[in-house]
């Protein structure tokens, strides 16, 4: 079992490699709350405070590979890992969306939450086994702009590879 360098999960524990890949993006030009506009957005997945592998809003799909550990507790299965946010039992993945000024500074206007505790326990006992679990997420929310908030299907589809 391969496990993310700064893992302690123990043998019934397993590392799960989340394949996240973005869809449908809303493009590169944003208004923040004020009119101004946001002309160079990005998103990218969130590692612990700071934004990772940051693309461009106006792409036509992207992928980000995360490993997270599964770990069995007395409560049940909980998340960890440096991509893995919020407390037990309300485990989630932050989708991180703001502007890349010219000096390359990101300034976060938006997250999207994949929320893990939610994920069909028959799709993620899968995925414990076979060690992968896909998320493929649509990114451009109804009103036209990056997705936010916590994304729940048909935004986003969990699955195992077969």
């Amino acid at each position: 079992m391969r496990r993310h360098p700064t893992s302690t999960a123990t043998d019934d524990d397993r590392c799960v490699h989340i394949v996240i890949t973005g869809v449908h993006f809303p493009g590169r030009t944003f208004c923040r709350p004020d009119g101004s506009a946001m002309d160079d957005v990005h998103v990218g997945v969130q590692v612990r405070r700071d934004p990772w592998k940051l693309v461009p809003g106006d792409r036509t799909h992207a992928t980000w590979t995360i490993d997270v550990d599964v770990v069995v507790t007395d409560d049940g299965l909980d998340f960890r890992g440096p991509a893995v946010q919020g407390r037990r039992g309300e485990r989630f993945v932050y989708l991180t969306w703001g502007n890349v000024d010219p000096d390359g500074a990101f300034e976060m206007f938006r997250r999207a939450k994949l929320m893990l505790d939610r994920i069909d326990p028959v799709v993620l006992a899968a995925a414990r086994r076979v060690g992968e679990l896909r998320a493929r997420v649509d990114l451009t929310a109804d009103d036209g702009g990056p997705r936010c908030a916590r994304v729940d299907p048909p935004a986003v589809e969990w699955s195992v590879p077969r």
